[in-house]
């Protein structure tokens, strides 16, 4: 069961104005040691991601610890009776491809109550801002069952805001105003994850950082043949808005996404039927946890703006690591 729509909200979908209040919130943020640090671990990702690609021999140097185990010389490291690594001129600037689901599970709440496409801009905003302070490029392709939309990548912090501009105006299509309340649009797309993953495999030729935002019931096993082509294509990391549920104790009036109509009250109050969603649920998580870790792909869970910056920088410290450990 996908998480519950915010039945009877007032607020506006995720426009101008509230995009403008939350981005203020996440700038004021970026200060903090702990995005600074995610900055450096993003670092990482030039590395590993032309690590034996392109890379132009520069010179030979003695192991330091923190040095990358791959570049040893092994040949020369016996003639020399010491660790020797091959050091190498890499590319300092990389492209970052925001690959957004717009489906219309991603118009739901997550547990905080937040809109998830509320968080999933604040995702897409702090990537963009930690790669334009690498100087690096940035990309969109957003899309779902029913429409794809593509910006190239380029640099500067106008191009930048123009993305996240034509981002927050595609989710708030998910939703239409009905007697002073938004109500999810007729038709909505349904999520498409291997639409979106042939479309950024296909107009992103050059190795880039992928970064695929959707939420937790995705990449289901219908990505598992996009997924691999594309995380040999690129490297790829994985954020996931959580959903709620619409059957927890206390979450009040809800309705699941996919149905027409809202979740009785006799219905969110049978703990049986709740304990059985829940299993289910879970069930699915683990289907979903296993297509990405059979791939070795790097993914963690966003369920609030409260979190959101601290969840980004452990996600990107677990890559890093994993990088150090040779699965990249």
């Amino acid at each position: 069961m996908e998480a519950p729509e915010a039945a009877g909200a007032s607020a506006p979908g995720p426009g101008e104005g509230r995009r403008g209040a939350r981005i203020e919130r996440l700038r004021a943020a970026l200060s903090l040691p702990t995005l600074r640090r995610a900055t450096g671990l993003l670092d990482g990702r030039h590395k590993s991601v032309f690590v034996g690609r392109g890379q132009d021999f520069d010179d030979m140097s003695f192991y330091r610890p923190g040095d990358d185990i791959s570049d040893i010389d092994w040949k020369s490291s016996a003639r020399l009776g010491q660790p020797v690594i091959k050091r190498y001129q890499r590319e300092s600037m990389m492209s970052l491809v925001l690959a957004v689901d717009t489906g219309r599970t991603m118009a739901a709440m997550a547990p905080s109550g937040e809109d998830k496409r509320d968080l999933a801009l604040g995702v897409a905003e702090v990537f963009a801002y930690l790669a334009r302070m690498r100087g690096d490029s940035v990309a969109l392709v957003a899309g779902d069952a029913g429409r794809t939309i593509s910006r190239p990548a380029r640099s500067g912090a106008k191009h930048v805001e123009t993305l996240l501009t034509l981002l927050a105006r595609t989710f708030e299509d998910l939703d239409v105003p009905v007697d002073g309340v938004f109500e999810l649009a007729p038709g909505a797309p349904a999520s498409s994850l291997p639409r979106l993953m042939e479309r950024v495999s296909t107009w992103h030729r050059r190795r880039s950082l992928v970064v695929l935002i959707t939420d937790t019931a995705h990449p289901g096993p219908d990505a598992a043949i996009w997924l691999r082509r594309l995380s040999i294509q690129h490297e790829v990391i994985v954020v996931q808005i959580e959903d709620d549920d619409p059957l927890r104790p206390g979450s009040g009036r809800g309705r699941d996404i996919d149905l027409p109509f809202e979740i009785p009250a006799f219905l969110r109050s049978d703990a049986h039927l709740a304990a059985q969603a829940g299993l289910v649920r879970e069930q699915w998580r683990s289907t979903v946890e296993q297509v990405l870790d059979a791939r070795h792909v790097e993914y963690g869970v966003v369920s609030s703006e409260e979190t959101l910056i601290d969840d980004i920088a452990e996600l990107l410290q677990r890559e890093r690591a994993a990088v150090a450990r040779g699965r990249r």
